[in-house]
């Protein structure tokens, strides 16, 4: 398994670990964030995530799951732009949440942000908004179970937002997550990538 492979399934990454920072501009705010070695995009923001901050704008408030966070990307540029947020970031990659919860400390966003493993949210815990970049390549059976677990957890009128490669089943997914009871639409469209927008049951459209 490669280390572009490995950080999908792995708690703790083989690679050896070594950090890379890197510099991005999110909804008109600047992160400076470190990224590492067995970690999702080291050293840069991926094409998914920057066509989601481009084609979006920020929400405006509330409380929001980072679904499949790495290093912090997503939720830390919804904490660091809203400011009446909560963020929940969950990985099953060790080292993504230290690295997020090291961002978020060093970003002064700790209070709003945090990282943990996905069985340390409370199961009491609802969201507002859960925002993704989700692991497609983890397989179809293993991604619908991962949303099936989350998007129950939306509030009633909360909704979710997420990028995926038209080429990694976009339109097919969009499909099913409708057929499952989320009524999915397309926000955007943009360099191979979908952003959809799946609304909690009962929620306004």
């Amino acid at each position: 398994m490669t280390e572009e492979q490995e950080h999908y399934f792995t708690a703790d990454p083989h690679a050896p670990f070594k950090r890379e920072e890197i510099t991005c501009q999110v909804w008109g705010h600047e992160l400076r964030l470190v990224s590492g070695s067995g970690v999702f995009s080291r050293g840069h923001v991926d094409h998914a995530t920057n066509v989601l901050f481009a084609e979006t704008e920020p929400p405006v408030q509330g409380r929001f799951l980072d679904l499949g966070c790495g290093y912090g990307v997503i939720g830390l540029a919804i904490a660091r732009a809203v400011p009446l947020s909560s963020v929940i970031g969950v990985e099953v990659n060790e080292r993504a949440i230290l690295l997020a919860n090291e961002n978020a400390a060093s970003l002064g966003l700790a209070g709003k942000f945090v990282a943990c493993r996905p069985d340390q949210v409370p199961t009491t815990q609802v969201f507002d908004e859960i925002w993704s970049n989700p692991p497609i390549r983890i397989g179809k059976q293993a991604l619908h179970e991962l949303l099936l677990t989350w998007l129950p957890r939306l509030a009633p009128g909360g909704r979710a937002v997420m990028v995926v490669g038209k080429h990694l089943g976009a339109d097919s997914l969009q499909r099913w997550l409708t057929e499952q009871g989320y009524p999915t639409t397309r926000l955007a469209s943009h360099k191979g990538f979908r952003v959809l927008e799946s609304r909690a049951p009962g929620a306004p459209a």
